[in-house]
């Protein structure tokens, strides 16, 4: 996801020349009734927990099943909670690709969405005013659509300077003030810089990170859900 620190798809057309041979007769259709009818499709009807983020919701560099929001799912199951929670986090996303997608998000029509992005910004060095105001737009968007929100914010390693990282960190604070959205200040708390717990490339959390993870989300997130 982000540097240093942590985060970093001819036919071929037959022709044939033979004497033309009478059709054979067709089979007699079956009425509509003689049909037999297809088996319905499965569906989850449970209502939705979309993680809407960057790498670190997407899972990158753990197997398929260990991404935080799997964690999360378990928790939830564990708990007696009856939602299903989607995994929406792309590798590499801004917050200006938040902005692209969230139309999508709304479009199904989730109960919670969980929004973690903004490190890729601030490990770019992109403009704290563009990324405040990409993610003022996302909450705007989500918060118009009526789905309730959990904020995730993110920080920055030392040597982006401490005017710049206090200006990135309070992007978070403000905007869970003005949308009244609870925040977690830090995904990765606890989880950071503890052995077992950080992938090698010091960005990423492992399983054993992402599990811990899940738990950092799980308080803020239950008071937003029903049993």
């Amino acid at each position: 996801m982000m540097r240093g620190f942590w985060w970093i798809s001819l036919a071929a057309l037959l022709a044939g020349c033979s004497d033309r041979e009478e059709p054979a007769p067709r089979a007699a259709t079956p009425p509509p009734s003689a049909v037999p009818a297809l088996p319905p499709v499965p569906t989850d009807a449970r209502p939705a927990i979309v993680c809407f983020g960057d790498s670190l919701t997407a899972g990158y560099g753990t197997e398929a099943d260990q991404s935080y929001p799997d964690y999360l799912q378990a928790d939830l199951t564990k708990l007696g909670y009856n939602y299903r929670v989607v995994n929406a986090g792309i590798s590499g996303n801004t917050t200006k690709d938040g902005v692209e997608r969230v139309d999508s998000i709304v479009a199904m029509h989730p109960a919670v969405v969980v929004v973690e992005f903004g490190g890729n910004d601030g490990l770019r060095g992109l403009r704290i005013e563009d990324s405040r105001a990409n993610l003022d737009s996302i909450l705007t968007t989500l918060k118009a659509s009526g789905t309730k929100i959990l904020l995730a914010g993110i920080t920055l390693p030392p040597d982006y300077g401490p005017d710049y990282i206090r200006q990135f960190n309070e992007t978070y604070v403000v905007l869970a003030k003005k949308f009244q959205v609870p925040l977690l200040p830090f995904l990765l708390q606890g989880v950071f810089g503890v052995d077992g717990m950080m992938q090698r490339d010091r960005t990423h959390a492992t399983a054993a990170g992402n599990q811990l993870v899940a738990r950092n989300v799980l308080p803020l997130l239950t008071p937003l859900l029903k049993k």
